[in-house]
């Protein structure tokens, strides 16, 4: 039986060590959900208008990590050694815990696929999807971030019809992203001659 995420976050909120904790704590803990806890983070980063190409950025990291079959993403030293406020990181926790409560409600286990081979699959969309982000066409970060956060929570829950249905949705967003700039770079060609 799949423990859902929200009592592994619930779990973690009661083990934080007291004053604070670690980044390398925090990864080793979510042990198998850790990519899922990334790529949502990054995913809702990437929905902020200015950041979404920092969030493209940042997504390579676990995405190229995923793609190589690591069990959880490995962190440089420098961040992973990084200190946080433990009743901060709490509260953080507590608000993520709420919404994938709601969450877990619709998004469970079910069609069960490979998820280690998916692992892969997974990685390389959302490597292109992180690409996507860097695209400087307003409101475009839109699709793929909210893409990348379907992807996220149907890894953490292991819901594979979500699953597809969220590389689906990659595969139609990376399309649009990839005709729109054709389409600018074919306009841009017409204006100079």
């Amino acid at each position: 039986m799949r423990v859902p995420t929200s009592e592994i976050l619930t779990d973690l909120m009661r083990e934080a060590p007291a004053g604070k904790t670690t980044l390398a704590w925090i990864v080793a803990h979510l042990k198998d959900r850790s990519f899922g806890i990334v790529m949502l983070l990054i995913g809702v980063l990437a929905m902020v208008p200015g950041i979404s190409p920092f969030a493209g950025v940042l997504l390579a990291w676990p995405a190229i990590q995923m793609m190589l079959g690591h069990e959880g993403p490995v962190l440089p030293g420098v961040i992973a050694r990084r200190r946080f406020s433990t009743p901060r990181l709490v509260g953080v926790l507590g608000r993520a815990a709420g919404l994938l409560r709601r969450m877990e409600r619709v998004v469970r286990p079910r069609w069960s696929l490979p998820f280690e081979v998916t692992k892969r699959i997974v990685g390389f969309l959302v490597l292109l999807l992180g690409l996507t982000l860097l695209a400087p066409i307003p409101f475009s970060q839109v699709i793929p971030g909210g893409v990348i956060i379907l992807l996220a929570f149907a890894w953490l829950e292991e819901d594979g019809l979500l699953l597809v249905l969220a590389l689906a949705a990659a595969l139609a967003s990376i399309a649009v992203t990839a005709g729109a700039i054709w389409g600018t770079v074919e306009a841009g060609l017409l204006i100079h001659r």
